[in-house]
């Protein structure tokens, strides 16, 4: 094993780590299915208009940027070695 190897698996630990307190900390959402179209839950609020700026926006985004993050050092740990073989 090479260091660049050890150094890009404890990144890929740090990253998984990071996802998982994320998602834990995002809320869970509620009446996304059949019963808030029976029941006439609306999903316009203030937090829907302000999509960007509260805090669940912002986790998401978060995790959309670490998981991108976390397929890229996957590859990049997993290719990298078949080319300073050679």
């Amino acid at each position: 094993m090479s260091t660049l190897e050890i150094v890009g698996g404890a990144v890929l630990l740090a990253i998984c780590l990071a996802i998982i307190v994320i998602c834990l900390m995002q809320d869970q959402k509620s009446q996304d299915s059949m019963t808030a179209a029976l029941t006439g839950a609306s999903t316009e609020s203030f937090y829907g208009k302000n999509e960007g700026r509260t805090k669940e926006a912002i986790l998401n985004k978060i995790t959309r940027t670490l998981g991108i993050i976390l397929f890229v050092v996957t590859l990049a740990v997993n290719l990298i070695p078949l080319f300073t073989e050679n």
